[in-house]
């Protein structure tokens, strides 16, 4: 790299946020996250820093770098998880387990839509709310939507009778949903 992108990080600043490494062509090469944003991308340009052969061939790809500054270390992972799941970076290496983090998923598609937690973005018309951190928060608001608002979760046919109802048509959340009344009448 440069002695201009030297430079340019040097006049970083020292929060948190998301720094991209992008070659010629401007598509982004490897995607880091920092809790200083000066401290973290100063240190690829060290004239006496130990070797390290991927680090060495991803600054030599590199053309030019661009950061996100953020507000906490938590934005800062989570646009990096995003980021790097967009563009596929070169350099940067998915976990085995691809551990997503949790998001709300409203399903607009069907008769009754439902809210519940996934990992899993699809393309299918639903809209999805997130990532959430923690993962248990993405849980806490969908039990506080079906408790309140009751929005139902499951996929029972809410029109007819069931012998054995759902666990939360038992709890009474489906059957009480704003749609489920509709259909009945």
């Amino acid at each position: 790299m440069n002695e201009t992108c030297r430079q340019k990080a040097e006049a970083l600043p020292n929060q948190p946020g998301v720094y991209i490494f992008k070659d010629e062509a401007g598509r982004p090469i490897y995607i880091g996250k920092a809790k200083s944003l000066r401290s973290r991308v100063r240190s690829y340009f060290q004239d006496f820093r130990p070797l390290d052969e991927k680090r060495d061939l991803m600054l030599e790809a590199a053309h030019d770098f661009e950061t996100i500054v953020l507000d906490n270390e938590k934005e800062s992972l989570a646009l990096e998880n995003n980021l790097i799941k967009q563009f596929k970076p070169r350099y940067n290496i998915l976990l085995r387990d691809d551990k997503s983090y949790p998001y709300i998923k409203l399903t607009l598609g069907e008769r009754f839509p439902r809210v519940y937690v996934t990992r899993r973005l699809k393309k299918d018309g639903s809209h999805y709310y997130g990532p959430y951190f923690p993962a248990n928060l993405a849980y806490r608001i969908v039990d506080l939507i079906h408790r309140r608002l009751l929005v139902p979760s499951c996929t029972v046919d809410l029109t007819r009778y069931h012998p054995r109802p759902t666990r939360a048509l038992r709890r009474g959340h489906s059957s009480r949903a704003p749609a489920a009344r509709r259909a009945r009448e």
